[in-house]
């Protein structure tokens, strides 16, 4: 017997999170072994009169690949798969697989062929930018050992996680996102931490499902040239499989003109900062309150929405909230103002909105755990 809890994701992602109208191609991208989720949401879109194409990747085969192909590969690869993107209407993918780091030892020079002419040309501009899409992990045993739970916990959690009321979320979210776009001066300050930055005229995005599975975030961009000051981040992260920890930034004029980290190494951080002149730019400042999420476990989608975390990326802008930056890289790096983690305060306009990790105005107050959860 199926597991109902895969067919009401399924069904979430379906109806809810890209909203497949009748003859509508949807690519379905798996990444990873697991097969149950994909045929559940294969019926899904049949139910919908939706046209469903798949995509099945294996971590360790692209591995191989990426590691021994040459630029004009890659070139044509990106040519072929982009003319497949600019005919799909809406785009599901699904990460799985037993091993994060499977990439971290593809040559510097082929990842960065990868990110800047692959990624960039078929997601960056066109999936991202010209379709309903939504991407989510799916649990496995190395997800379960990164968050330190049991193989059965971790997956409990992941469909408390995912499955979640988003579309109360997403009602909550109305006064965040109306405060961000009212906003011109932003305040950060923790541990190793004091960021000032204006976002006036870039607006502010809501994410309730729409986009990333699980979800809990609302997003905006710095003003390019705005960002001064020191930023130190208190969670993991992995880049192309390259593990870092405790990365801190120093910015001069929306520049990073100091970076170091904990764990790995400043030349392989530098590496990817170096990518293109936008890396060492910011592109997206959001802060997240997913209830469920509590922890980092080395996952973006899961990390970026942690409850009482903010994340500010280097690279990428996105249309939503255009600030001007254009990069290959996108890296959403998270710092948690929990009190476990170190507290930490955000103010808007000289206005403290957020401490440790718990928002303070009346009107914000829906986003906080108690609220969503219930």
């Amino acid at each position: 017997m199926r597991d109902t809890r895969l067919q009401k994701l399924a069904q979430n992602l379906v109806c809810y999170s890209v909203d497949v109208q009748p003859g509508e191609n949807v690519l379905v991208e798996m990444i990873g072994s697991e097969r149950e989720l994909l045929k559940c949401i294969l019926e899904e879109v049949a139910k919908r009169g939706g046209n469903s194409f798949v995509e099945l990747t294996d971590r360790n085969v692209h591995r191989t690949l990426l590691t021994h192909a040459n630029k004009e590969q890659i070139e044509t690869w990106a040519e072929l798969d982009l003319e497949r993107m600019k005919k799909m209407d809406c785009y599901i993918g699904i990460r799985s697989g037993e091993n994060v780091s499977e990439l971290s030892d593809v040559p510097d020079e082929q990842m960065k062929w990868y990110q800047s002419i692959y990624s960039h040309k078929v997601h960056l501009d066109e999936r991202v930018k010209r379709t309903k899409w939504v991407i989510l992990r799916y649990p496995s045993p190395s997800m379960a050992q990164l968050a330190n739970m049991s193989t059965d916990a971790f997956e409990d959690f992941y469909f408390d996680v995912c499955n979640l009321d988003y579309a109360k979320m997403d009602k909550a979210q109305d006064s965040l996102a109306d405060l961000m776009a009212r906003t011109d001066r932003v305040r950060i300050v923790g541990p190793g931490t004091d960021l000032s930055f204006s976002i006036k005229g870039i607006g502010a995005k809501k994410c309730s499902g729409h986009r990333n599975i699980p979800d809990g975030e609302v997003f905006t961009a710095p003003v390019r040239d705005s960002v001064n000051g020191s930023i130190t981040y208190n969670t993991p992260t992995v880049y192309n499989g390259i593990s870092f920890a405790n990365i801190r930034f120093r910015f001069e004029n929306g520049k990073i003109v100091e970076a170091d980290a904990e764990s790995g190494s400043k030349e392989q951080l530098d590496a990817i900062l170096d990518t293109d002149e936008g890396a060492r730019y910011i592109g997206e400042f959001a802060i997240g309150f997913n209830p469920y999420i509590l922890t980092p476990m080395k996952d973006t989608l899961f990390d970026e929405k942690i409850a009482g975390s903010l994340h500010f990326t280097p690279g990428q802008t996105y249309d939503e909230t255009d600030n001007g930056n254009e990069s290959s890289i996108h890296w959403d790096i998270v710092l948690i103002q929990r009190p476990e983690y170190g507290g930490g305060e955000i103010y808007f306009d000289d206005v403290l909105i957020r401490k440790d990790g718990i928002f303070v105005l009346p009107e914000l107050q829906g986003l906080n755990p108690e609220n969503l959860k219930s």
